[in-house]
């Protein structure tokens, strides 16, 4: 009897053992991962791609351009006495379309949204809000352009110095 219950510890220990695989390892499918992905053909959008070509032109020789910056890569979430995780949360999935950065020592010195119809949605003015609020407090300076204006070069450089040497 001793025996039975010998074995029958082992075949429970061994059944929790193949569950707590089979869960840690549930992404992996017998057929290959769980998710497929494929690469994007464009990294940028026509509009986002238009303006990238007259900002290299404006502001190219100065700067370097970083497109589809997320703001954990732009901030800093780990400030004392708040929960950092919490804080990271809080950013991580928000991004701008630019960062303009100097090129001695790459630190970030504009951020830039080009604000095409999707910005007129409530939920997205809604995330542009808490955006503008986290970069004004954060010390990144922010430039919208409205995708409706026309890309010109001159008053691009007018707007970008404007808010840039400040």
């Amino acid at each position: 009897m001793k025996n039975l219950f010998i074995f029958f510890g082992i075949v429970i220990a061994l059944a929790v053992v193949v569950g707590i695989l089979k869960t840690r390892f549930k992404g992996e499918e017998k057929d290959g991962p769980k998710y497929q992905y494929k690469r994007h053909n464009f990294f940028l959008t026509r509009a986002e791609h238009e303006f990238y070509d007259v900002l290299v032109s404006v502001v190219g020789f100065e700067y370097f351009i970083f497109a589809q910056v997320h703001l954990p890569t732009l901030l800093n979430h780990t400030v004392k006495g708040q929960n950092w995780r919490a804080a990271f949360a809080h950013i991580n999935g928000k991004s701008v379309d630019f960062v303009l950065c100097d090129k001695i020592n790459i630190s970030p010195k504009l951020a830039i949204e080009l604000d095409d119809k999707s910005h007129e949605r409530p939920d997205r003015q809604e995330r542009d809000k808490e955006v503008d609020r986290i970069l004004q407090q954060s010390g990144v300076p922010l430039l919208r352009i409205e995708k409706s204006e026309n890309f010109v070069a001159g008053d691009l450089a007018l707007k970008i110095k404007a808010i840039a040497l400040k």
